[in-house]
């Protein structure tokens, strides 16, 4: 499946019915009246988030949708038909912008949700609205509104609790694959992840959390280099950073600097998030070697040694993001993400 995270979309919701102008014809009753019912509403347009979709895959070719017009007015007063509403399904942590002004509309995040993109027309009225006194007989009827048309932006941001960060090559993927039931590709070359990948990992509870995978960051990101300027924005949501930093790189301590560096530069809160500081690949290094990575990064705080490929040292890393998370405030409030 292509992973989508973006696209712009044209909603239009369904005409108002028109009224009728219509007469009361009956045996016995020569003075019958008006009679023309009013035209049903048009359909209006929503969107609606669902847990089941982790893409904007369906508005990749299809960007035009629109909901049933209101039916006209019919004779004996009777009304239209309201035209059918239109729901269309996003995933869960879509943000809806309105694309000429760049509003935001709505943030998608929790199933229960829905929101009212483009509302109905309203249905014109028969001619039995206009009897009067003066006018017994009336041969008007109105035509039905039209029903609203908008341009809109959609992006997805991913629902994650914890976010994997690092240089591209630093064992992010692996740790993923790790930890969870996740398969991403995995690869000894960089920019082998080139989507988000999400996992549950499983606390000693029962619960699950979940974890994205983001892509490799490098130097310049928040400008668009690279990959990072797309999906710096799936760990706008996340409570947790776990920071990778591969051990046995020439500079790890600069590689850990390059994605600091990245993360304050593009904002949105993303450098005061909570961290936990991992160095990856340690099965790859002698013990002295180890102990002059270790000591590199002494003056930043606990940092964990841990080998995705033999285990080693999972345990105390998830012990530890069990602890951070709990300590942390359950949700991020709207204005935080933003």
């Amino acid at each position: 499946m292509q992973f989508i995270d973006h696209a712009e979309i044209e909603v239009i919701a369904g005409h108002g019915g028109d009224g009728m102008v219509a007469f009361r014809r009956e045996k016995y009753v020569p003075a019958g009246g008006p009679a023309g019912g009013n035209g049903g509403p048009g359909g209006s347009v929503y969107l609606k988030p669902v847990e089941r979709l982790q893409t904007l895959l369906d508005f990749r070719y299809a960007h035009r949708f629109k909901a049933r017009d209101g039916e006209r007015g019919g004779p004996k007063n009777m009304t239209g038909g309201a035209g059918s509403d239109l729901i269309l399904e996003v995933p869960c942590g879509t943000m809806v912008y309105q694309a000429e002004s760049d509003r935001l509309l709505g943030d998608l995040v929790t199933p229960d949700q829905i929101l009212c993109v483009a509302q109905g027309g309203k249905g014109g009225l028969g001619n039995r609205y206009f009897l009067s006194n003066r006018n017994r007989a009336p041969e008007q009827a109105l035509p039905g509104l039209p029903g609203e048309q908008q341009r809109l932006r959609l992006e997805l941001k991913l629902l994650a609790e914890v976010g994997i960060i690092g240089l591209p090559n630093a064992g992010k993927s692996t740790l993923i694959a790790a930890l969870s039931a996740a398969r991403p590709k995995i690869a000894d070359y960089p920019f082998t992840t080139l989507i988000p990948n999400l996992g549950v990992v499983r606390r000693p509870t029962g619960d699950g959390t979940v974890f994205a995978d983001i892509p490799g960051l490098i130097a310049g990101a928040h400008t668009g280099l690279g990959l990072g300027h797309d999906f710096l924005r799936h760990i706008e949501r996340t409570r947790l950073l776990l920071h990778l930093v591969d051990a046995s790189a020439d500079q790890p301590l600069d590689s850990y600097q390059i994605i600091q560096q990245e993360l304050a530069a593009y904002g949105h809160h993303l450098a005061s998030r909570p961290q936990i500081l991992a160095l990856s690949k340690i099965d790859s290094l002698s013990p002295d070697q180890l102990r002059d990575r270790v000591a590199q990064f002494e003056s930043l705080g606990p940092v964990y040694c841990i080998s995705a490929v033999t285990g080693v040292g999972l345990t105390a890393l998830l012990q530890q993001v069990w602890l951070t998370l709990d300590s942390l405030t359950p949700v991020l409030s709207c204005e935080a993400l933003l």
